[in-house]
């Protein structure tokens, strides 16, 4: 019973995530201007950046994130995998290289930066500091937030 449940609530949370998660820079600005939500755009190597994959473990999806994140933040995505299995339709590469070269030129992986409703940075992350709680992430966030 409480394997089904873990299961259930697992289920949920990934579902959260993934409704926050936009697939277009147009599309996370318009829902920010609307909803009065920051972006937060992750860039990723999801099947290769060790980094990468125990930030969106450590970070992105812990609870107390995840919650925070749907009530402040449109998260956008920028993958970058490698592997044959995982590689992007041509249209989404493209797209996830555009943003690159305007918010990520020196092609660090984890990279995150927090954006306004018009694109404007406010902060970047580079890398995965461990020593970062998601206490800290969110704190840094809010002092954005209006």
């Amino acid at each position: 019973m409480i394997k089904k449940m873990a299961i259930v609530l697992g289920l949920i949370v990934i579902t959260i995530s993934v409704q926050a998660q936009v697939r277009s820079l147009d599309e996370a600005q318009a829902l920010a201007k609307k909803d009065s939500k920051l972006i937060l755009l992750k860039f990723s190597g999801s099947d290769w950046c060790g980094p990468c994959i125990q930030l969106q473990k450590v970070i992105i999806d812990d609870p107390a994130f995840t919650s925070f994140a749907n009530q402040k933040l449109i998260l956008l995505l920028a993958d970058f995998p490698r592997q044959k299995k995982n590689q992007l339709p041509k249209e989404k590469q493209e797209q996830n290289d555009k943003l690159a070269e305007k918010y990520n030129a020196e092609g660090e992986f984890p990279y995150m930066v927090l954006l306004d409703a018009e694109g404007k940075v406010l902060h970047k992350w580079s890398g995965f500091d461990r020593k970062l709680s998601v206490q800290d992430y969110i704190a840094e966030i809010s002092s954005h937030t209006k």
